[in-house]
């Protein structure tokens, strides 16, 4: 939902809420409702209008909504077609369908009540899994990020040898997606075929105003992102964790954005052809389209896991969710001592390279007043006074980036870590990558090192997080 193209506010979303239930209505901002005109569905233009108000369109039954919304992504990818498959007669553009065999698991979500109209109007041959939304969620959670969540759209892929498996959580705006070999795809490897599908397919794609274009990508993601995506001629740009910043830093007009995405399954094309929002659905079928399309040397189809063969490997943890520690303070969390520290470590090791060995000690002792704790009671001061220059490098080596805008996140030489505080619980969240299994276990064990003087439990709670 948005509301002059943001997200609504809590106090919003609770305004409807108790509007919904005193009135059993949908209008959600009064003021505005003695100027609306009843709108009718013949009254419908097939060119959509995608600053549509969202009061005119509750209006309607819901099987109308749905046709609007159909004839919107109809008309993208008709366009779509046009630019693609040229050798198509233009009558039979608009009953084209992709040469796919797909399986989608609606997981019992509100995507159910419009993915078979949607999908079979563009695909050959679908099989649909969880399509009756029931608000009880009868399989459990409907997030399809979690563990083992998707093993029942695993089977169905290898038992109908199925190009792909497509996975949509409660409310239709996260996507993730299983190769024909039933095998999940990473959301790090996903948000890279979609980016490259909005450079590759925006219309402006032949001309130089992609020059400056930029991909968004959460602080979660793996190491290797940035780098693919500048092969691909766009310049990567981390965000923090979230779709409503997602949005809005798509949204703002001085952007260069052409694709946002997250971890968790939110993406967005910013490419002129859609509306601007983490919608999984129309992200599912911009895929199935480039899909349709990959061919090998020999001209054959080219399978998703023969696509994803040829990405780095990526061996990680899991967004894992972490106990909250206290902390002998009220006013310094643990996320913002261990963001001191390792400001603070950072500057010894620039220093360093610059600095005889005359000056560690100094250097050692040195504070910085950016670095400077809250609290004189602070566990920063503590671990500092016992980090050596020697122990300094091989926590943070030469070469080693330091974000700070969403909790601390290092990217290494061969992998990644991010620790960070959840926006939706009283908990921490961490991630960790490599390029192998020993890679992993050394970034872990470097984020163990560096939260130990802060809160040993915590650093054995890193060390167990098992890679998937």
């Amino acid at each position: 939902m948005l509301v002059n193209n943001k997200s609504p506010s809590s106090s919003e979303i609770q305004t409807l809420y108790h509007q919904l239930t005193a009135h059993h209505s949908c209008h959600a901002y009064p003021d505005n409702q003695a100027n609306n005109p009843i709108l009718h569905s013949e009254n419908i233009d097939n060119n959509y209008d995608s600053k549509l108000p969202i009061d005119l369109l509750e209006q309607l039954p819901t099987h109308q909504v749905a046709n609007v919304y159909i004839d919107a992504i109809e008309q993208v990818f008709e366009q779509l077609f046009q630019h693609n498959y040229s050798a198509i007669a233009a009558n039979q553009k608009s009953a084209y369908r992709l040469d796919l065999v797909i399986v989608i698991d609606c997981m019992h979500g509100a995507t159910g009540r419009i993915a078979q109209r949607l999908f079979e109007r563009f695909c050959q041959q679908v099989i649909f899994l969880n399509d009756t939304p029931d608000g009880n969620f009868p399989l459990g959670n409907p997030d399809p990020t979690e563990p083992n969540r998707l093993n029942e759209l695993q089977r169905a892929v290898v038992s109908h040898a199925a190009d792909i498996g497509l996975a949509f959580d409660g409310d239709g705006d996260r996507l993730m997606i299983v190769d024909n070999n039933g095998k999940i795809v990473t959301p790090d490897h996903l948000l890279y075929l979609l980016a490259r599908i909005a450079i590759t397919e925006h219309p402006n794609s032949l001309s130089n105003s992609l020059l400056a274009s930029e991909v968004l990508f959460d602080i979660k993601c793996a190491h290797h992102l940035p780098r693919l995506l500048s092969e691909l001629g766009t310049t990567p740009v981390i965000s923090k964790t979230g779709s409503s910043f997602m949005r809005q830093q798509v949204q703002h007009p001085d952007n260069q954005i052409v694709f946002a995405g997250e971890l968790s399954g939110h993406f967005i094309f910013n490419d002129s052809r859609f509306i601007p929002y983490d919608d999984a659905m129309y992200s599912a079928l911009r895929l199935l389209h480039w899909l349709d399309q990959a061919h090998d040397d020999a001209n054959d189809k080219k399978p998703l896991a023969d696509i994803i063969q040829s990405l780095p490997t990526i061996v990680s943890t899991a967004d894992h969710y972490l106990p909250m520690p206290q902390t002998t303070t009220t006013d310094c969390s643990l996320v913002e001592q261990l963001t001191r520290f390792c400001h603070y470590l950072q500057y010894l090791v620039d220093m360093s390279t610059h600095t005889d060995s005359s000056s560690s000690q100094q250097l050692k002792d040195t504070c910085l007043p950016a670095t400077t704790c809250k609290s004189s009671a602070c566990a920063c001061a503590t671990a500092k006074s016992q980090v050596a220059l020697k122990q300094t490098h091989e926590l943070l080596p030469v070469g080693t980036k330091l974000s700070c805008i969403d909790g601390v996140r290092l990217d290494f030489a061969h992998g990644f870590g991010v620790l960070r505080q959840s926006n939706t619980s009283n908990s921490l969240t961490a991630r960790f990558a490599g390029d192998s299994v020993n890679d992993l276990k050394d970034i872990q064990a470097t984020f163990a090192a560096l939260c130990r003087p802060f809160n040993a439990a915590l650093a054995e709670q890193i060390l167990a997080i098992p890679a998937e």
